[in-house]
């Protein structure tokens, strides 16, 4: 039954708080970064601070005309399908990162209970842009997976861009994939069928350079010299629709792959 008072002046600084008035006081709620930049000492709740980052929590400190008045812990639990996804993708030898605009304590807490040893916390927006730009230049082919603005720009820049459903538009506007239920999982799954998919391109790129390395030189009475065979406009009609089925059979076989 609290009342909540208006806010005025509101400002958002991407990645790290926010910013407004209330009754006439100025607030600020946000990381340590947001805090640093408005000159707020926040030394004396650290070391509850740490204790709660090291649990997996994130920690946003509350200022009050310039002076810490408190601070607020949020943590979500991790799903039950995420270490399942990770295992399958380093199973596959994929090299797995995670950037995060939490403490880089939270960070390397969900980091450990995921299995993931490179860890990169208190990141901003550009930050992780420069992250998938440094990945490209040491030559990797970067999948960038986010689902909230501050991610719009890796998404964008990522050799594929993979946005959750559960997220914003700009994510999803900015990634080539969506991922309807937001389940990591997917990931792997569609990393599969586009594996799938390309060997099934390459097959029917085999078929159709067969029948024309077959049907071409015989329509061209290359072997008529020898045998008098000469390919009638019947047979080289059939062989030609022959060729589409069985490449349009083989495209269809994708629809029934379960990943």
């Amino acid at each position: 039954d609290l009342a909540l008072e208006k806010v005025e002046a509101f400002e958002t600084s991407s990645g790290i708080g926010v910013r407004g008035k209330v009754n006439g006081q100025d607030m600020a709620l946000g990381n340590t970064t947001l805090m640093q930049q408005l000159s707020v000492r926040i030394q004396d709740l650290d070391a509850q601070a740490e204790a709660l980052r090291a649990a997996g929590a994130s920690v946003m400190y509350l200022a009050v005309d310039g002076q810490l008045a408190g601070l607020l812990a949020v943590s979500d639990p991790i799903k039950a399908s995420s270490q399942e996804a990770l295992n399958s993708l380093k199973a596959n030898g994929l090299r797995i990162v995670m950037a995060t605009g939490d403490g880089l304590t939270t960070a390397r807490a969900v980091g450990a209970r995921l299995g993931i040893a490179e860890v990169h916390g208190e990141v901003k927006p550009a930050d992780k842009l420069r992250l998938v730009e440094q990945l490209q230049k040491e030559g990797c082919f970067v999948a960038m997976a986010g689902d909230g603005i501050n991610d719009a720009p890796a998404l964008a820049k990522a050799n594929v861009g993979i946005a959750m459903g559960t997220g914003t538009d700009v994510a999803m506007n900015s990634a080539q994939i969506t991922l309807v239920k937001g389940d990591l999982r997917g990931i792997a799954v569609a990393r599969s069928l586009s594996q799938a998919t390309v060997r099934n391109m390459k097959q029917n790129l085999l078929f159709a350079l067969l029948y024309n390395a077959l049907g071409i030189p015989i329509a061209a009475g290359a072997l008529y010299p020898l045998t008098g065979w000469l390919l009638s406009p019947m047979i080289a009609a059939l062989a030609m629709s022959f060729s589409s089925a069985s490449v349009i059979t083989n495209a269809l076989r994708l629809r029934g792959r379960r990943p």
